[in-house]
């Protein structure tokens, strides 16, 4: 599977590349860390929730958690009385922000869904759990005084000072209107929803800060250009020319004029990079999932930052808040290993671009579509319902542990130093040259292996004689658990025992310690099987 040493090698045609641990650092955030995602709001009061959500903070440094439904009507918020006075109940909230702080991780505040009361008279729903998302528009001052009144509240309970380091988002995906959308309303409803909520919050404090339009994957037609979504101006390309087309961010544009045009605040900029699309193919007229290729992440992200740098907010600040290899909740491919070669090349890819990049999501415990029938059934999280961790979390483990200063990037290697305590740490991984022009997918699930492997080949030098690396690997064998689960039959409902031997092989990816040389290098010589990630870190 792999070969290591610790002396200077020469393989084939392969020259060892040398990096210097004393050269100039370029400072880089984690942007990878900053947030990630949740289901609802109420599955943040289950006790597998936050013990998921404990140990992603702890060994993924995620710092904020933004989730859907912090008004649906299960969190209790809203009661209008039959004399139409309004009383809201904040008991459900506070519990769930209560324990999120308490493990230092805050609220990247979704502003959504209406609350039974406040919505049009027979919404739409979206989901099992059957989110209100048709506005009436007689009720914007209801959503105004609303969203103040909640405002009012967290800084009371919270204080003003920690506060205004969270972030609230108007809405969720506004543009997937009409029927099974997440907004039965206009565009002009949403700008205006964006606007009482925006002047509602600003009214509280000036600096806490409100941002959105939280659209959807981005699109190379003119579906979205009306006031709402038009399937008739779907266009489904071809893989042959899909990542030939100009993609650009939906209503950005037209909300950042909008904003101008009313006077309104936006601090932040937010929308969802997925790789995918669903427009309709012109031969059937059914949605078809069209793909884009690995570098669609920065294509997207260059296109942003021109349209913040041109608009009258150049420093607001870009937090893409939903994104993963798809936007499917049954997609088999989220529970193997791919998605984490994935998670590191489009991260590192993409340093600097952005503020957060908020993987979707970080557990199973997770009900848009209802509980998934089996423990693997494609769901979106790091971690599923039993607690068993996936590839996926082991690849931003391995992120978290980067220093802040890069040294060299060239994929398959990535080499950082720490500013803190000068120590190295280092990634390599492969994402295979086959599935650069199309991201994978769960059409892969049974063939992923399939694809040409790659060498690394470094030497590390100016380190202190005898200081010890340790290497650890992800890769088909190793922290793949969903192998190990299909190696004991699958079981539909695994024991006690069962899980608790899954729990423990879902960890073992392999590790081993190397040692500096006399002369002060280390020498590092891989193949990487497809897919596979490696962690060198001194210790």
């Amino acid at each position: 599977m792999f070969f290591l040493a610790l002396i200077a090698l020469s393989i084939g045609s392969i020259t060892a590349q040398t990096i210097s641990v004393k050269n100039t650092g370029e400072p880089f955030s984690h942007y990878w860390s900053v947030g990630v995602g949740a289901g609802r709001a109420n599955e943040g009061l289950r006790a597998g929730w936050l013990e998921h959500l404990n140990l992603v903070k702890e060994e993924c440094g995620f710092r904020y958690v933004r989730m859907h439904g912090i008004f649906h009507d299960d969190m209790f918020v809203y009661f209008q009385k039959p004399n139409g006075e309004v009383v809201y109940n904040w008991q459900y909230i506070d519990e769930l922000y209560d324990r999120m702080l308490d493990m230092g991780v805050k609220p990247f505040v979704e502003l959504a869904f209406f609350p039974k009361d406040m919505a049009l008279k027979d919404s739409k729903t979206q989901f099992w759990w059957k989110a209100n998302v048709s506005v009436d528009s007689n009720n914007f001052g209801k959503w105004h005084d609303l969203v103040k009144a909640f405002t009012q509240h967290v800084v009371e309970r919270y204080g003003l000072e920690e506060v205004r380091t969270w972030y609230f988002e108007v809405w969720n995906e506004p543009n997937l209107t009409g029927n099974g959308g997440f907004f039965h309303g206009t565009r002009s409803d949403y700008f205006r929803l964006y606007k009482e909520a925006a002047l509602a919050v600003k009214s509280v404090n000036k600096q806490l800060r409100i941002g959105g339009p939280a659209t959807s994957n981005y699109v190379a037609d003119k579906r979205h250009e009306g006031e709402v979504m038009d399937h008739k101006n779907s266009v489904f390309y071809s893989q042959e020319v899909i990542n030939t087309k100009q993609w650009k961010g939906v209503w950005i544009e037209d909300f950042l004029k909008y904003c101008e045009k009313e006077g309104l605040p936006v601090d932040f900029v937010s929308t969802h990079p997925y790789p995918t699309d669903y427009a309709l193919d012109p031969e059937t007229n059914r949605s078809k999932d069209a793909i884009r290729y690995v570098h669609s992440l920065r294509d997207d992200l260059t296109w942003l930052k021109q349209q913040i740098t041109n608009s009258k907010y150049p420093n607001a600040e870009i937090h893409l808040t939903e994104w993963s290899t798809s936007p499917n909740s049954r997609d088999k491919l989220h529970d193997v290993l791919p998605p984490a070669a994935y998670i590191i090349k489009a991260n590192l890819d993409c340093l600097g671009m952005a503020n957060s990049l908020m993987y979707w999501t970080f557990t199973d415990v997770f009900e848009e579509k209802g509980g998934g029938e089996t423990i693997f059934h494609g769901g979106f999280g790091m971690i599923n319902f039993q607690g068993l961790v996936k590839p996926s979390f082991h690849a931003y483990r391995m992120l978290h542990q980067l220093g802040d200063e890069k040294l060299y990037y060239s994929d398959p290697l990535f080499v950082s130093r720490s500013s803190k305590n000068g120590k190295i740490s280092a990634i390599a991984f492969n994402y295979p040259k086959e599935y650069e022009e199309r991201v994978p997918s769960s059409r892969n699930f049974n063939n992923y292996m399939k694809a040409t492997s790659k060498q690394v080949n470094i030497i590390l030098r100016d380190l202190k004689p005898g200081t010890n690396f340790s290497i650890e690997t992800l890769d088909k064998e190793h922290g793949n658990v969903y192998d190990d689960y299909a190696a004991i039959g699958s079981p539909h409902s695994p024991t006690r025992e069962e899980t608790s031997y899954l729990k423990q092989k879902a960890w073992e990816t392999h590790k081993e310690t190397l040692q500096v040389a006399k002369d002060g290098t280390l020498t590092l010589n891989r193949r990487l099987e497809p897919w596979s990630c490696v962690l060198i870190k001194e210790l």
